[in-house]
């Protein structure tokens, strides 16, 4: 099966001897994989996963892309630019609940790329689905012909992205050690374990799912044709906190230390969770001096102009700084 190509590749490896000084590696041992800078959209690691669903819904004849997501969601963002790029309409599910008096971040974008939104009485990604499945059901009735993209971009289709990008990760760092990514959906982890084994890929739940690993499993089961399960999974689960969309101390230390030592601006939900579970990792000893670390940066940053709460802090930061 082939893809629509919707970057340029490989994406930039960046050394970050700072920071590896600044959490207690060695200046050599730290790099940051930079999928942020994927160009479509405002950047992101949806790209990889979106150049082969979008290519099944061109095989399916399709005019119309659904797909689901919170009101920052980076996914529903990029399933929107990409719409824009084919040709495509897009339509995007999202709760109510979420719905911001004053649009913001992601959500100006997906008005700039001229998606349609649905805001549904929905709360989880299954419900949410559910919504869109209808919606679907809809279109078709109007005489459109939709294809429902999976939420987060993550099946074992959207995955291949993740594989390739592993395989892309190998060729820039063939001794690297560990793999550290925010783990929502579970597609990009499994497309990373489907290529570099489990042993080197640590995802860092972001809350996005209930049990992520166990999906994340069951993609790189169904991507590589063999058993892989949750357990043979490396997981970190502390820097969730209190919700998924609600900012977490530890995580917001990362982004202004990420910030400070290397210049490169992390988001409050997946990114900067991820380089919270990094500096956990290497405080305890899951990652030591010596070994060969990427931090994959998979974008987010317009979310960031979209969380209240982050902007908020960072702002006060600003103010009270002598």
């Amino acid at each position: 099966m082939d893809k629509v190509t919707l970057s340029a590749w490989p994406t930039p490896m960046e050394a970050a001897p700072r920071l590896a000084a600044e959490i207690g590696l060695a200046p050599d041992d730290l790099w940051i994989k930079r999928d942020d800078l994927t160009g479509l959209g405002g950047g992101g690691n949806k790209v990889r996963k979106l150049e082969w669903l979008v290519a099944d819904a061109l095989r399916c004849g399709a005019d119309t892309l659904v797909t689901t997501g919170g009101p920052q969601s980076n996914h529903a963002r990029l399933t929107a630019a990409v719409g824009a790029r084919a040709g495509l309409d897009v339509v995007l599910v999202m709760p109510e609940s979420g719905r911001p008096e004053r649009p913001g971040g992601n959500l100006l974008l997906d008005a700039a790329l001229a998606a349609r939104i649905v805001w549904a009485d929905a709360a989880g990604p299954a419900e949410l689905t559910a919504h869109a499945a209808t919606t679907c059901a809809e279109l078709r009735e109007e005489g459109a012909v939709p294809y429902l993209v999976p939420f987060g971009g993550s099946s074992a289709l959207g995955a291949r992205g993740y594989r390739e990008a592993g395989a892309e990760i190998l060729a820039q760092q063939p001794g690297v050690r560990h793999v550290v990514t925010a783990l929502g959906s579970g597609g990009t982890m499994a497309g990373l374990v489907a290529a570099l084994g489990a042993e080197r890929v640590l995802g860092v739940d972001v809350g996005a799912l209930p049990d992520p690993a166990t999906v994340a499993a069951a993609f790189a089961s169904e991507l590589t044709g063999r058993e892989v399960t949750a357990g043979q999974l490396r997981v970190r689960g502390e820097q969730v906190g209190t919700a998924y969309g609600v900012l977490h101390e530890p995580v917001l230390a990362a982004i202004t230390t990420v910030a400070r030592t290397e210049g490169v601006v992390l988001d409050p939900v997946y990114t900067g969770r991820a380089a919270a579970g990094l500096v956990a990792a290497v405080r305890d000893g899951g990652i030591r001096p010596g070994e060969r670390t990427v931090l994959l940066h998979s974008g987010g940053l317009p979310g960031l102009f979209g969380h209240a709460e982050a902007a908020d802090r960072l702002g006060r930061m600003l103010l009270t700084r002598p």
